[in-house]
């Protein structure tokens, strides 16, 4: 039996390919079924010869400015100085460099290393790590930027633009994803309803999502299951919402841009009180993507199950007719897969009575005398 939690019955699709394990612990910990398929992978160059000559070059030539964009980014650059034996002088350098951070994240990596950032960003975006150098100045300053994946160039011809000396250096880049039969398979399930909430923690990884739907026909449906918010589209922050707002979308952000507030506020969004529910006989019926919840129990549902179901739950006790469940009902043709479906949702309920057949009326949910749809 899945474990029990807040979240018990949920599906969550996880687009992320770094630290997912922390997010998938984290869902799975509160109850949820993870569907993890991540739309891209970060794919290290730190035994790139180019990362190691651009090192030496940082070292032979230092810079009065150095821009860490990531954590993963900069551990990996000294960890590939240290193989090639040049952290220390690497290091070296740095210290007497202006060391400026683009978030909380990137300056821990800094510190960890030994070293202290002469500035951070509050808002964790490079197009404000550039701004600040544009208003400080950097007529004739040599500037390395530690690139991060899918980097915006037009940043460093900013930089350039106003008498700068950039150099971007690559430590890791955004790759295909790994498995794109999952990710079609993640986004199919998000159209059909399915999924409860995805998650995403990089704006590259959120675009590849999109571009996966275009490659597969399915934009149109993901676009539209987002809007309508069928589906709880979570993002860690305004950065990875970025794609989405294009969009016209709104997803969900958290007010702090930290892996723990996005899981929280997705818990939060998707705990009982959120969900459809509605008091039975037999307690407490929640309905979520690929599940229900009664009384406490998940009750895994195929589709067609939980499309009854759901549809006698947003009736809230009333009676639904075998036309209406048949229009509900994906794929079905006539009345007699209607009754099917019913006999099928009976079994895997467990409680035969749940669903009250009214005859050559339709059906109706065994509900408590007060219970009306939350």
């Amino acid at each position: 039996m899945p474990k029990q939690g807040p979240l018990s019955g949920c599906t969550i699709a996880i687009t992320a390919h770094r630290r997912a394990e922390d997010l998938i612990a984290s869902f799975e910990r509160r109850g949820a079924k993870v569907l993890h398929a991540p739309t891209l992978q970060i794919v290290p160059v730190a035994d790139d010869h180019a990362l190691i000559e651009a090192t030496r070059r940082v070292i032979a030539n230092p810079p009065d400015d150095v821009v860490v964009t990531t954590a993963v980014g900069f551990r990996g650059w000294v960890e590939a100085a240290d193989t090639a034996g040049l952290a220390a002088d690497l290091l070296g350098t740095l210290e007497q460099s202006r060391i400026l951070a683009r978030g909380p994240k990137a300056r821990g990596a800094i510190r960890a290393a030994g070293l202290v950032e002469h500035w951070s960003a509050r808002s964790e975006t490079t197009a404000e790590v550039v701004e600040w150098l544009r208003t400080q100045g950097v007529h004739g300053r040599k500037i390395v930027v530690q690139l991060h994946g899918l980097s915006d160039p037009a940043l460093q011809d900013a930089l350039r633009s106003a008498g700068a000396s950039v150099r971007g250096l690559e430590v890791y880049r955004w790759g295909p994803a790994p498995d794109p039969v999952v990710v079609e398979r993640m986004i199919s399930q998000i159209c059909a309803g399915t999924v409860d909430a995805v998650v995403h923690t990089s704006a590259p990884g959120a675009q590849a999502m999109l571009d996966a739907a275009a490659l597969t026909g399915q934009y149109d449906a993901l676009v539209s299951a987002l809007r309508t918010g069928r589906v709880l589209n979570a993002c860690v922050g305004p950065v990875t919402a970025g794609p989405f707002v294009a969009l016209g979308l709104e997803p969900l952000v958290p007010d702090r841009f930290r892996l723990g507030a996005l899981i929280r506020i997705v818990t939060d969004r998707l705990t009982d009180d959120n969900a459809r529910s509605i008091e039975t006989e037999f307690g407490l019926l929640v309905i979520r993507g690929g599940a229900a919840v009664l009384d406490g129990v998940v009750l895994p549902l195929g589709p067609g199950p939980r499309a009854v179901l759901a549809a006698l739950v947003a009736a809230g006790g009333d009676v639904v007719s075998r036309p209406e469940l048949l229009a509900v009902l994906p794929g079905a043709e006539d009345v007699h897969a209607v009754e099917v479906t019913v006999n099928r949702l009976r079994t895997a309920v467990g409680r035969p009575e749940l669903v009250r057949t009214v005859v050559r009326r339709g059906y109706r949910l065994a509900v408590e005398p007060a219970g009306v749809p939350s």
